[in-house]
């Protein structure tokens, strides 16, 4: 039976991933007004921020459920790579499909925008976008081994810290 806490403590959780997703995209969405705005280029699309921030961060909460085969026994950083390379391959998936998606019309179906995505697409715009998702998951995929390590509230506690207390706390140099 799911209790009112156990709810509680999912919402919050996929708050805060959100949050942490949403804040590497909304920088690439910065990035990208910026560059674009040097040749009067207008850019929209804040509400693709949010959504794909809310959708990357419950699939990546569901696939931390998914082992790894034959990482257990290796170290951390091992698994570490091998998820986030995973989870970018998925990522690079939906961007191109997303792309062929937008030109469906130019070309008369999937299929044929899928085949002529060379000539649609600006490489480079599937390539920012993939590099800024892989530090973003990269990010993610340490801070999950790091929480693994010291527990949920490792963060906080950290970061609540007085500076002078976790240098009396340190091992001296």
């Amino acid at each position: 039976m799911i209790t009112k806490e156990k709810i509680k403590s999912e919402i919050r959780a996929v708050f805060y991933t959100t949050l942490y997703f949403f804040s590497w995209f909304a920088g690439l969405y910065l990035i990208k007004i910026l560059l674009l705005e040097e040749y009067n280029i207008e850019f929209s699309g804040f509400s693709m921020v949010l959504v794909g921030a809310l959708i990357c961060a419950k699939v990546v909460m569901i696939l931390e459920y998914v082992p790894v085969p034959f990482t257990k026994t290796r170290p951390a950083w091992v698994e570490v790579l091998i998820r986030t390379l995973l989870y970018l391959i998925g990522v690079f998936i939906v961007l191109v499909l997303e792309k062929s998606f937008e030109a469906r019309h130019e070309y008369g179906g999937l299929i044929e925008a899928f085949k002529n995505l060379k000539t649609l697409a600006n490489d480079y715009h599937i390539y920012v976008n993939v590099i800024c998702v892989f530090g973003a998951l990269l990010g993610y995929n340490i801070w999950s081994v790091v929480k693994m390590k010291f527990g949920k509230g490792v963060f906080r506690n950290l970061m609540s810290t007085k500076l002078e207390d976790l240098e009396q706390a340190s091992p001296p140099k």
